[in-house]
Parts: C-alpha cells; sequence; structure tokens
C-alpha cells in the first residue's frame, strides 16, 4: 500500500521544507510514502476564486485512481485526536486499498467535482492554517499515526 499526499503549490518556506524532509524520511520508514505538488496555476491573478478551484480541481482529479481512497484535508471535516486518526487510518489500510490519498486544496479549497469524489473529509483543526502549514502538520500526524501503532514512544497520553 502506498500513501500520497497531494499538494497544490510549493512550500516557499525553508522551515516547513525542512519539517516536510524531516517528515517524509521517517514515514518511509512504515509505509510507501510520496508528495506529489502540482504547480500553482499560471495567470491566477486575472482568475476568479470559483475559476482558480475548478482548475485546481482538474488537475486534481487527474492525479486520482478510480481504486484510490480520497481523504481531504478540509477545515469542513471530520476531527480527531492522534489515536483516533491511528485506528482510522489501520481501519482502512486493513480494507486493503492500493493507494490512500490525503489532499491540500489551495488558498480557496477545493472544487465541487473533487468534493463529491472524495471519500472523507478530514480537519486537523477548527482553526484555520495555511495550505502550506497544513502539509507539515499533516505529516507529522501520519508519523505519529504509525508509531502509535508500532507501540513507539514518540506519542504521550
Amino acid at each position: 500500500m502506498k500513501i500520497k499526499l497531494i499538494t497544490i503549490g510549493a512550500t516557499p518556506k525553508n522551515y516547513l521544507q525542512e519539517g516536510e524532509l524531516l517528515f517524509e524520511k521517517r514515514l518511509g520508514n512504515y509505509i510507501a510514502f510520496e508528495k506529489i505538488e502540482i504547480p500553482d496555476l499560471k495567470n491566477a491573478k486575472s482568475l476568479s476564486q470559483d475559476q482558480i478551484k475548478n482548475e485546481e480541481g482538474k488537475l486534481i482529479l487527474q492525479k486520482i485512481s478510480n481504486s484510490d481512497i480520497v481523504v481531504l484535508l478540509d477545515e469542513r471535516g471530520k476531527e480527531m485526536r492522534s489515536v483516533g486518526f491511528a485506528d482510522w487510518l489501520q481501519q482502512i489500510m486493513n480494507q486493503g486499498p492500493k493507494q490512500i490519498l490525503f489532499i491540500v486544496g489551495g488558498p480557496y479549497g477545493f472544487s465541487d467535482e473533487v468534493y463529491a469524489r472524495a471519500n472523507r473529509k478530514l480537519s486537523l483543526s477548527q482553526m484555520t492554517f495555511s495550505h502550506q502549514m497544513i502539509r507539515l502538520f499533516f505529516m507529522e500526524q501520519l508519523y505519529r499515526a504509525f508509531s502509535i501503532l508500532k507501540n513507539e514512544p514518540y506519542h504521550h497520553e
């Protein structure tokens, strides 16, 4: 099984890039993990927010296969504690999917078509964070989930 994190745009801040690289490396000890960055749209300043979401949505949908489990990281999604997320992740992995895709949208969220394709929406907080920061937060939580599943000392309750 493979887990992919699909994002819109690159992370411009070095401290966020360093954190992502750290957790990407750590995740490799547990599972096949890949981060896919869809480039920012060209000429986005001339587009409306809905047009941006729709164009980004087309690019996201090109990365999804019919058999993929698709989880949107979305402020309107379900919140879970870390242990609950680890348990949920284990349940999904037990079903034997080829891939689980976690997707971080652009600054305006997702198109209706991407929402329609999603199997689940997950919120990391009721607070709003930049889409660049969510990537790092999610990767840390994914690493934490695997450390919980392996009974390793990273997570404390």
